[in-house]
């Protein structure tokens, strides 16, 4: 077999085929790109550049086959909107001209400081399209509006252009080398971050026509942004649907709240000819076979015991031949507290469990901790190949 691209490499473990080696893909936490690189915390929130540059940067240190953009454009004009950046021992925090208030860590995600909630019952289904807390502006209360300044939107017309910067810069820069794929927030995601954890779970049951509504309306949102991110040429896009798992809702809920609209959203991306396929954090493995129902090409994350519940050698027995699998590294007692030999030794039997046949991307399971050695990272590469070819 001649020797492949990366990007050959992961499209085709996509297309459950075997590459000539098993392609090596983890996303990566906003921390951890600010505790190898050096960068400034309130920079990368604000501008296009650092992001950039850290993608590429840290995808060629460890030698992976694909990049996830999982962060949107930036407005250019940003800067005209900040009043003031204030430094602190653990963070540096945005002061807007409107009041609002980011903390930026110099380890973790930025976050807005007490960002905007709403019961179920203040919220208006017709007035939802898409929500991304990872703005720079964050949650809006009405009117909702993208990223900093408010302004008046139909439909698709809530998506500047500006939003797509990244991925186009990061896509011009690898050309046919690596996979680049980009990120969209599932429905059932948005609703939870819009009304609360807590208030959205317990929407859920006490209110569920009026979740039903609000999951339709961001659907409509979530497939719009999926189908203009696959335009710009990313080869998939990933469903961020965190929230999904065993810990927070079952299965039954999983069916009833996050099915119908998951494959709505997979079917508006596949449309385009490019892959989809969900993140979902903790214990799935109960739901395998319903994530396949939704019709998406992947499964990301797969979480093991103790912090989910998914083998990796039943995922591949359950659903190997219909979806391709990414994942399972356990991302905090394997790669965060383990040696290099224990990440070693646990990357060559995920390969053992779910190489045969293709159709598997080595990967974490979920992302990839801020203070995680980068020589556990690098490894990666060694194992597959060493151990990953076909």
């Amino acid at each position: 077999m001649r020797l492949m691209t990366s990007r050959e490499r992961i499209v085709a473990a996509m297309d459950l085929q075997e590459p000539d080696r098993v392609p090596v893909m983890c996303q990566l936490s906003m921390g951890h790109y600010l505790v190898n690189l050096g960068l400034g915390p309130a920079d990368y929130w604000l501008h296009n550049d650092p992001i950039v540059e850290a993608f590429l940067q840290l995808a060629e240190r460890y030698l992976f086959d694909g990049i996830l953009i999982n962060l949107p454009g930036r407005n250019p004009d940003a800067a005209d909107c900040v009043d003031r950046i204030e430094t602190g021992e653990d963070a540096r925090i945005i002061h807007y001209t409107d009041g609002g208030r980011c903390v930026c860590p110099y380890d973790d995600l930025a976050n807005h400081i007490e960002p905007p909630k709403m019961s179920i019952d203040e919220i208006d289904p017709d007035l939802l399209f898409y929500e991304d807390p990872h703005t720079p502006g964050g949650l809006k209360t009405p009117p909702f509006y993208y990223d900093l300044k408010p302004y008046q939107w139909t439909a698709e017309e809530l998506f500047p252009e500006y939003m797509f910067t990244i991925i186009d810069r990061v896509l011009e820069a690898v050309g046919d080398r690596l996979s680049v794929h980009s990120e969209v927030f599932s429905p059932f995601t948005q609703l939870l971050e819009r009304a609360g954890y807590e208030g959205a779970l317990m929407g859920l049951i006490q209110a569920p026509e009026k979740c039903h509504a609000m999951l339709q309306a961001y659907t409509r949102g979530t497939s719009a942004l999926a189908r203009k991110q696959a335009a710009r040429g990313v080869d998939a896009v990933l469903i961020s649907s965190a929230f999904a798992g065993g810990g927070f809702i079952s299965r039954n809920m999983y069916e009833q709240f996050v099915m119908p609209y998951e494959k709505q959203v997979a079917t508006a991306i596949k449309q385009t000819g490019v892959k989809a396929y969900t993140h979902t954090c903790g214990a799935i493995g109960d739901r395998l076979d319903l994530m396949a129902a939704t019709g998406i090409d992947g499964v990301d994350t797969m979480d093991p015991p103790p912090l989910g519940n998914t083998e990796l050698a039943d995922a591949k027995k359950q659903i190997g031949d219909k979806l391709f699998l990414k994942g399972n590294i356990d991302p905090v007692n394997v790669l965060l507290n383990g040696s290099v030999e224990d990440v070693r030794r646990d990357a060559i039997q995920k390969l053992e469990a779910a190489k045969q046949g293709g159709g598997y991307i080595l990967s974490s399971a979920c992302s990839v901790a801020p203070r995680v050695p980068p020589e556990n990272l690098m490894i990666l590469h060694e194992v597959v190949d060493e151990f990953g070819r076909y």
